[in-house]
């Protein structure tokens, strides 16, 4: 092994071992594993066709994806608050009823509600699958839809 591949690696091993240490005394790391240790599994994530159609009207729907996304199309009655905006602009939303990000395939969003979860907003839920699992499952309908189907069988 050359002198220089030596220097780069011994560099390269530093440099790693001195990251981990800074992970480990993180609070942001030291938040998302207390959150992870204490979360339900899918306990923020809400399927379209978990949510009656009378109950959107209950829900504070964000979408967060881009402003030109969402002017070519979104969920009726949805706010717009770009995903990385959504942490800067949490004293917008509510907390007294649920609120549900979204984005196209839920992705964005998810990385948005977990930001609000470790920032203290137990109310948020994400809708899983986004914008693109709602339309294909019948929108407002979708619970119906759903309900019907399992009738069915």
């Amino acid at each position: 092994m050359s002198v220089l591949r030596k220097i780069l690696l011994i560099v390269t091993l530093t440099s790693a071992v001195q990251l981990s240490a800074l992970a480990a005394d993180n609070p942001a790391v030291e938040a998302m594993q207390d959150y992870f240790e204490f979360s339900e599994y899918g306990g923020a994530t809400i399927l379209p066709e978990q949510i009656p159609a009378e109950d959107w009207k209950k829900i504070y729907v964000v979408d967060t994806r881009d402003a030109d996304q969402y002017k070519k199309a979104h969920i009726p009655g949805a706010v717009n608050i770009d995903w990385r905006r959504v942490l800067a602009r949490r004293a917008e939303l509510p907390s007294d009823r649920m609120v549900l990000l979204y984005c196209n395939a839920g992705t964005l969003s998810a990385q948005a509600g977990l930001a609000l979860r470790l920032a203290g907003m137990e109310n948020v839920r994400i809708l899983q699958g986004g914008f693109s699992e709602w339309k294909t499952k019948g929108g407002f309908e979708a619970n119906r839809r759903a309900t019907k189907n399992a009738g069915k069988k």
